[in-house]
């Protein structure tokens, strides 16, 4: 069974026993005859209805609130079909694949892992540097907050 057997056009699952309204959905034949009709006898006329029923926001693209989160599901879905299809003829997205040679396979994942240890190590440098600013700072600020004068505790404080 088709999924268009199991959905109303107008307002979802079949078994909704609904019959839609003309006034309830902008593609109601009805709509549509009487734009129609409207062009015969007058052309503005059936122009109006044709703004009027796009410019009505009951148009399905405006209607669905998380149009852009059902984009987003489907563009996801397609680029794992694609990542699936790609890994399947060989062409993988993981870590990169040896050369061959295993001297230079072994040298690079030497230098790999020598670079990841420098990164680490500048980031711990980092962090120590931030941290030792921040506590110069703090100190600074806690000396010349000592040297203020307290006011005296007889006199009301405005």
């Amino acid at each position: 069974m088709a999924y268009s057997a199991d959905v109303n056009r107008w307002r979802g699952p079949a078994e909704q026993s609904y019959r839609p309204h003309m006034l309830d959905t902008p593609w109601h034949p009805g709509w549509i005859a009487v734009t129609i009709v409207g062009f015969l006898i007058w052309w503005p006329i059936g122009l109006a209805l044709l703004f009027f029923t796009l410019g009505s926001r009951k148009m399905s693209c405006w209607s669905n609130g998380d149009r852009w989160q059902n984009r987003m599901e489907r563009m996801q879905w397609k680029m794992e079909r694609m990542r699936d299809r790609m890994e399947r003829r060989g062409f993988g997205f993981g870590p990169p694949s040896g050369s061959g040679n295993r001297a230079f396979d072994e040298y690079r994942m030497e230098t790999l892992r020598r670079l990841e240890d420098e990164q680490k190590e500048f980031h711990e440098f980092l962090s120590r540097l931030r941290h030792a600013k921040d506590k110069e700072e703090f100190d600074a600020f806690m000396s010349q907050h000592r040297q203020r004068p307290t006011p005296p505790a007889d006199q009301p404080q405005s």
